[in-house]
């Protein structure tokens, strides 16, 4: 049984790698076991950037205690390995809420292993779950188009960003 999922907006070819990518990398994070109850929910954006400021990001739309439902939202406009190595980045904090290694305590406060974080105080690039998330996304890209034998075609060699 695979991760359940449902993918919308983009293009046809964005949404078919989106799941591919999504399901490749959910097993890779999550074992069989945990992505198989996880469902996941993908809206793919145009303009996310410009009007939003974000690339991507990853909402817990589950109240459990270790949540399974997600619903992710990734801009459109990237080029396709910028957009899935958005993807895999935001499948990381998927990951990091189901395993229960992160909770959005609200107001401002995150828990991220058995630490306490204040996000108006301290810096994007100095959070920890966003460092294991964009230390992990670019091999989950590499490590998925070898597994689908994508090595040659063209945009997998495009310039991130």
């Amino acid at each position: 049984m695979k991760v359940q999922l449902r993918v919308w907006g983009g293009t046809p070819e964005q949404r078919k790698y989106a799941r591919s990518m999504i399901r490749f990398a959910a097993h890779k994070l999550m074992g069989d076991r945990l992505a198989r109850k996880c469902y996941i929910k993908v809206g793919i954006h145009k303009q996310l950037f410009i009007k939003e400021g974000v690339y991507g990001d990853c909402i817990n739309e589950d109240t459990d205690h270790r949540p399974k439902e997600f619903l992710i939202r990734a801009d459109g406009n990237m080029n396709m390995r910028s957009f899935l190595e958005t993807i895999a980045h935001e499948l990381v904090h998927v990951k990091q809420f189901a395993k229960d290694e992160m909770k959005d305590l609200g107001m401002g406060k995150t828990r991220f292993g058995k630490q306490y974080y204040d996000i108006d105080k301290i810096g994007y690039w100095d959070q920890p779950w966003e460092i294991e998330a964009h230390g992990r996304e670019r091999g989950l890209f590499e490590m998925w188009v070898d597994s689908e034998k994508l090595n040659k075609e063209k945009w997998t060699l495009e310039k991130v960003w």
